[in-house]
């Protein structure tokens, strides 16, 4: 159903998923308020997804806020919400970009003029043609599995019913293929609940760079190092 992309020699990912971790300690090496470090991994994030878009990749999902991430102190998670204002107020300058944008996670919490902005950022690039960005907002994989379990459970499947993918067309990501390939900077070696359904096969990438610091270049290097991968799915 989905095919990888070639670009140039190589054959791409067909679906990149990206924790964008590292922005408190970057602001903190530098002597900087976190917000600073939060302003720079979501300049990072726009670089990123447009050099995505670019090289012909399908689809890219980023972990922007877990549903862990209230625990943090709250004018760090309202400094979060204002760059998201901020990002989402911009979403129809990208419009020409040509990148159809989806927000997945549990929104229902998120403040109105969040989510009324989400549906004009969502309705304005439906038309898109190019990359498909996920932006995981207020998002937790094993949150995803629950909400997924309770709308089969709505839907009145009887038990033999249920299989793979009555789970999987009932999560956020229904209708998209599985992640090939997950990158996490910033120099930790763990899932953070993120994907953790649709990443059982994935192939994974970490890296010491802050997010704030991860360039095309970087990506490039994992695309390759992607490359050399012998993919056999529990098979020989």
């Amino acid at each position: 159903m989905f095919r990888h992309k070639h670009h140039g020699e190589r054959i791409l990912p067909e679906h990149i998923a990206i924790i964008m971790d590292g922005n408190g300690r970057w602001a903190k090496k530098r002597r900087l308020p976190r917000s600073a470090g939060h302003a720079a991994g979501a300049r990072t994030f726009k670089e990123i997804a447009r050099y995505c878009n670019r090289i012909g990749l399908h689809y890219l999902t980023v972990y922007a806020f877990s549903t862990e991430n209230w625990k943090r102190p709250q004018e760090e998670v309202d400094n979060i919400m204002e760059l998201l204002r901020d990002y989402l107020k911009d979403a129809k300058n990208f419009k020409d970009e040509n990148i159809l944008v989806k927000f997945i996670g549990n929104l229902a919490v998120l403040p109105q003029d969040i989510r009324d902005l989400i549906v004009d950022a969502e309705e304005n690039s439906k038309d898109a043609t190019g990359l498909k960005l996920n932006i995981a907002l207020n998002y937790g994989g094993r949150d995803e599995i629950v909400a997924a379990v309770r709308r089969v459970v709505s839907d009145g499947l009887a038990p033999d019913e249920v299989d793979e993918a009555a789970i999987a067309d009932r999560l956020y990501t229904a209708g998209q293929p599985d992640p090939d390939f997950i990158i996490r900077p910033s120099g930790e070696y763990r899932l953070s609940n993120y994907l953790i359904w649709q990443s059982a096969y994935a192939e994974f990438w970490f890296s010491d760079v802050l997010w704030p610091d991860f360039k095309p270049h970087h990506l490039e290097e994992a695309i390759d190092d992607f490359c050399r991968r012998n993919r056999r799915f529990g098979g020989v």
